[in-house]
């Protein structure tokens, strides 16, 4: 997963690095041209780490990484960054669920300075979960996790819309013959609440990113279906989402 932290003007990549026992790393990246140097890399978890979802916290000028910890039960577990020249130092990991997640996925709701990290809870028959995360110095906590779908949820996508100062959250439903789905989320305090569920894409869809086009105040998910990979622009309307056609 990839970051990039506006304050420091640096790029951060966090990773399992296969030739350390699949350590949660991170490495700090200066853009310069049309290249890219390093600084060296940073353990931040010394344990073999999976699904690992990064984001920027505007507010604190910390990058935030959810990933599960196989140290320590495979739970859910998120670290505060901060960048310092060519170098990224870690506070304390926090765990924000008591199961394996998967599908990690995060994003960083700058109208009420949040983190929100979505994803499929393992433990609890694949259900989609999300929980919404606070920022303090080097240490984050957390709200109580809460479901969104209450079935298979599959390929998390996370992005924030700061023109409708809302989360738009898609993924793979399989309360539904596997549709591509996407959710509109208030934040509020620490908990978040979603209006109904919008389906983009009616087969099933996979392997789905999201991002927020601040130029025409859109939101653009990508996806693969069988014979395609497809993208789509939806727009945000109060707590829902409309889409255009899957091109």
């Amino acid at each position: 997963s990839t970051v990039y932290d506006t304050n420091a003007q640096k790029v951060v990549h966090f990773y399992p690095d296969a030739n350390n026992s699949a350590y949660g790393t991170a490495i700090v990246g200066t853009v310069s041209g049309s290249s890219i140097s390093y600084g060296t890399p940073v353990v931040f978890e010394s344990a073999n780490t999976s699904w690992i979802s990064s984001t920027y916290d505007s507010a604190s000028s910390k990058v935030v990484v959810a990933y599960s910890d196989a140290g320590n039960s495979d739970y859910g577990t998120a670290a505060v960054g901060t960048v310092s020249g060519t170098s990224i130092s870690f506070g304390t990991p926090v765990v924000f669920e008591t199961s394996r997640p998967n599908y990690t996925t995060a994003t960083f709701d700058s109208n009420n300075n949040k983190v929100v990290i979505a994803y499929q809870d393992s433990l609890n028959s694949n259900y989609g979960t999300v929980v919404v995360g606070t920022v303090s110095g080097t240490s984050i906590s957390f709200g109580t996790p809460a479901v969104f779908n209450s079935g298979n949820t599959y390929y998390l996508a996370l992005t924030f819309d700061s023109n409708a100062n809302k989360v738009v959250l898609a993924y793979r439903n399989g309360n539904n013959g596997n549709a591509g789905t996407a959710l509109v989320g208030t934040v509020s305090g620490s908990s978040i609440s979603f209006g109904s569920a919008a389906v983009f894409q009616s087969s099933s869809s996979n392997y789905m990113t999201a991002t927020f086009d601040s130029n025409s105040s859109k939101v653009f998910i990508t996806y693969w279906r069988t014979g395609s990979s497809d993208g789509v622009v939806g727009t945000v309307s109060g707590t829902s989402i409309s889409f255009g056609t899957p091109v």
